[in-house]
């Protein structure tokens, strides 16, 4: 019964995964034509009711796209899906790696004592919460604030991709390895490439440490600060000296 309960579980996770590539019109992950055949049939009458959403081109279309999904199993445990906020005009969007405790909650990223630290960041930077988009790689916490695991990730992922085409910022500044990794690729470490810039679809990227960290961490805010420091040149915001 175990084996049986493990194979449903395979199929359902491949069955959101299609979906979800096939929702936002990306290219499909390779799945043998037999399963696939099996797979299309489940999600086919799916993928039609939704067609004239396949590219939300507003953050609300995109919300209301989304619905109270239940495409991977994170929906199981979450209070409330957590979308995102700020403008969407930002020119600087941050992105975390998911929900918290206090952000299931709320229904709201970076409100926890991690969140308050970011704040304060932006507001060193001379922008307000308002004027820049903050958002996360999965949109539903995790049990337990563990790490999302990679079908967890590869099933959201494309709705935060999504987000950013619509707001097309100047800056992405992803906080963490998970959002490095969920924009640049696996093999992205986040002690060896914090601070360098790298590129999302032509957008400039920063990595730097996730707030959370720094709360563990003090020693690591001056490293942060010295990231921060570079998009605000990017950006042509004041930087202070000796901040």
């Amino acid at each position: 019964m175990k084996a049986e309960e493990e194979i449903r579980n395979i199929f359902g996770q491949l069955k959101n995964l299609l979906l979800a590539e096939q929702e936002m019109g990306s290219e499909p992950p390779f799945i043998p034509s037999e399963v696939r055949s099996y797979l299309e049939g489940s999600v086919s009458a799916a993928h039609v009711h939704n067609h004239e959403l396949a590219h939300p081109d507003s953050l609300e279309a995109l919300r209301a796209f989304i619905g109270e999904c239940t495409r991977c199993r994170l929906h199981k445990g979450r209070k409330h899906l957590v979308f995102g906020e700020g403008s969407s005009q930002a020119r600087l969007a941050f992105v975390g790696e998911g929900p918290g405790r206090e952000e299931d909650t709320a229904g709201r990223p970076f409100v926890g004592e991690a969140g308050r630290l970011l704040t304060r960041i932006i507001k060193a930077m001379g922008l307000t919460r308002e004027e820049v988009y903050i958002c996360n790689v999965v949109k539903c916490r995790p049990p337990g604030n563990r790490d999302p695991e990679t079908d967890e990730i590869e099933t959201c992922i494309p709705f935060l991709k999504q987000q950013l085409t619509i707001i097309r910022p100047e800056v992405v500044c992803t906080l963490g390895r998970v959002a490095g990794q969920g924009l640049l690729g696996a093999n992205f470490r986040i002690t060896l490439e914090r601070g360098n810039w790298h590129s999302h679809e032509n957008i400039p990227l920063m990595p730097t440490y996730h707030p959370a960290y720094l709360l563990r961490n003090p020693a690591a805010k001056r490293h942060v600060w010295e990231d921060v420091q570079k998009i605000m040149t990017f950006l042509g915001l004041e930087v202070k000296k000796n901040d």
